[in-house]
């Protein structure tokens, strides 16, 4: 069972390959839906006010990044290094679009394309991080549990440097 789980996409069935890619690119989009709520544009935190509060909470943003983390760091030690990136970080970076999108301001006061494609290349950056850290893990696990020569030394094989040349 932990090998099902935890073991090389490239391995399994290709339906299993697919079922574990769409359903971590649903969890992604459902955590961000879960955590951030639909619009988030700034609005007067009293009526007539001229101070502005957004409607995000530190906790909805934590909450997502923790969850993004931990699928990037998931779908990375099991897949190639594109994959998280598009699973994890592309269904946020679409929702967020469609939620500025959805709420046109007046085009002076239209700030949402740079605060999408900041905070798009901060989720990106965040799940690349978590993928490489998570990708070191795969190679030293899998080297150190499929030994070749009769001495339990992983680097007994040449084939198996140059495997984890390519993968890091």
């Amino acid at each position: 069972m932990t090998e099902k789980l935890l073991g090389p996409l490239r391995t399994r069935p290709w339906p299993e390959r697919w079922l574990t890619r769409v359903l971590g690119a649903a969890l992604s989009g459902a955590a961000y839906l879960l955590c951030l709520p639909w619009d988030l544009r700034n609005r007067p935190g009293v009526t007539g006010s001229v101070t502005e509060t957004t409607s995000v909470t530190v906790l909805g943003a934590v909450l997502l990044g923790v969850a993004l983390l931990f699928l990037a760091a998931y779908l990375g030690r099991r897949d190639a290094l594109a994959w998280p990136l598009l699973l994890v970080a592309g269904p946020p970076a679409a929702l967020m679009y469609l939620s500025f999108h959805s709420h046109p301001e007046p085009p002076d006061a239209a700030v949402w394309p740079l605060t999408w494609a900041f905070f798009t290349l901060v989720v990106a950056a965040g799940v690349l991080i978590a993928t490489a850290v998570a990708r070191r893990y795969r190679a030293a696990d899998w080297t150190s549990s499929s030994g070749t020569g009769g001495t339990g030394d992983p680097w007994d094989s040449s084939d198996e440097a140059l495997s984890l040349a390519r993968w890091w």
